[in-house]
């Protein structure tokens, strides 16, 4: 952890990164490791609003879906033996990213070719919906990336190894860092995977 810096919630594990990076699959397979429950800030905010990010967005614009994240956010933070995945965009917020920083934060780090390759046929994101994709990735990754490195107090390269292998570095990575969680007193794995299953979409967005 940043030095200095005392952690509100050790044992929410908050996944920041771009579209693409893989929070949802690690986030999953953390929460079944460590009989976590898992929540996708986005499928949250469909679940509280009702209707998909995509058109949220078309009514609503960014600005709206982006208050919508902060309050989804602010509450999803505060669970305890949790494993969070949020949007690409929540670090633009300063007070995403003061919520966020209630738990210990892990930039899942994707280059844009990764990204690219794993989010050119989804219609479901709203920011590519350009003309070209490619080029919108790199435009987000130029202007987020300081963030998350900001924000964070691991980072994480992803899209070169098995999302197994991928949880195996974060938890020696966390050690690294002095950071040692423990299992979900409450909590058998079988409870854990039924969260995941009810709390996370398979759809990912910005």
């Amino acid at each position: 952890m940043k030095e200095g810096m005392a952690k509100e919630n050790t044992t929410l594990l908050v996944l920041i990164g771009p579209m693409g990076a893989g929070k949802t699959t690690i986030g999953k397979l953390l929460a079944q490791q460590l009989s976590y429950q898992f929540f996708d800030s986005d499928a949250v905010i469909e679940q509280m609003t009702g209707a998909r990010i995509s058109w949220i967005f078309e009514k609503e614009g960014e600005a709206g879906f982006r208050e919508r994240e902060t309050k989804a956010i602010a509450e999803l933070t505060q669970h305890t033996y949790s494993i969070l995945a949020t949007g690409g965009g929540a670090v633009v917020s300063p007070l995403n990213r003061a919520y966020l920083s209630r738990g210990i934060v892990i930039y899942l780090q994707a280059s844009v070719e990764v990204q690219y390759e794993r989010t050119y046929r989804d219609r479901q994101r709203p920011l590519l919906q350009t003309t070209n994709p490619k080029q919108r990735l790199q435009e987000l990754f130029d202007s987020r990336h300081e963030l998350y490195l900001a924000t964070a107090d691991i980072v994480v390269t992803t899209g070169y190894r098995s999302p197994k292998k991928m949880v195996e570095d974060i938890l020696v990575a966390l050690q690294d860092i002095g950071v040692t969680l423990p299992l979900n007193p409450v909590s058998q794995g079988n409870v854990a995977i039924h969260s995941v299953e009810v709390i996370a979409h398979t759809n990912k967005y910005p």
